[in-house]
């Protein structure tokens, strides 16, 4: 980790460029696959659950390519989802790790979805966080998320919309968030992930329902009631069709769990992981 930024962790090259991923603790492999907000990376996703989750397992949280501090070849153009697959396989490989649980928040969901599919044997159990993975419409607060310009009110506009809880909003907080999408190629990048229109980018992420219904894993599926982005009928309906799935719900909660209810949510994915 880096001394002067501590969402800098390790570099590995993986799928022809390097990413950069945070691994703590030790144990069974736990990989964390945040969300497509901008400024998001693995560490801003995850800070409050690394040090949670370290002691009992390994913690591996990567920046995607086109996020963080992840390395972006020149002219790179992505394919929805193959390009995050592939390297997520590229980082399963590079660790020397045959398998791992996952953990996956909104547009990390999705991706989670997308691996468990396509890779089956190299993913264990699998937690869901206000993901997609099916049919629904791109809501006006998803619009302003991908839609971000970049400027201290806008950020905390955002944010605003990610939380229920708006005390966890602050001034402080919106720009240090702000400060990350200004970095040189940053906002560049990111406006290249999600351009207009921007349904087909949710419309990329579904998996169909025959390939949920076959699904072996274990899928603990997590949503706030609140939350505005991705709404929550999504989780109930891949609760219907996943068939060994979980539904946890939480009242008084945006698009953050994590954040929101953080104890809470280390305690059920510790125990979801923990199970024989």
């Amino acid at each position: 980790m880096s001394d002067n930024n501590p969402e800098i962790g390790k570099s590995i090259s993986t799928a022809g460029y390097k990413t950069n991923y945070h691994d703590q603790g030790s144990g069974a492999p736990v990989l964390m696959l945040h969300g497509s907000g901008a400024g998001v990376t693995g560490w801003a996703n995850w800070r409050g659950q690394i040090p949670a989750l370290a002691p009992n397992f390994r913690v591996i949280a990567p920046d995607l390519v086109g996020f963080g501090y992840t390395e972006r070849p020149p002219g790179f153009e992505y394919r929805f989802m193959d390009t995050w697959v592939e390297q997520t396989i590229a980082l399963l490989d590079a660790l020397g790790l045959e398998k791992a649980h996952i953990v996956g928040n909104s547009f990390g969901g999705s991706l989670a979805l997308a691996l468990a599919v396509q890779v089956p044997a190299r993913v264990g159990r699998i937690v869901l966080m206000g993901s997609g993975g099916v049919a629904a419409e791109v809501t006006p607060e998803l619009n302003e998320l991908w839609a971000y310009k970049p400027s201290p009110a806008n950020m905390k506009k955002i944010m605003s919309i990610m939380a229920y809880n708006q005390s966890l909003v602050s001034d402080e907080i919106a720009e240090m968030r702000y400060r990350a999408t200004i970095r040189p190629g940053v906002q560049e990048a990111f406006e290249h992930l999600f351009p207009v229109p921007r349904q087909r980018w949710l419309d990329a992420q579904i998996v169909a329902d025959e390939k949920l219904r076959a699904l072996p894993h274990s899928v603990m599926i997590v949503h706030g009631r609140e939350d505005r982005v991705v709404p929550v009928a999504v989780s109930h309906r891949l609760f219907e069709v996943i068939p060994r799935a979980q539904l946890h719900l939480f009242g008084e909660c945006g698009h953050w769990t994590m954040i929101e209810h953080r104890d809470r949510f280390n305690r059920l994915v510790a125990d979801f992981f923990s199970e024989p």
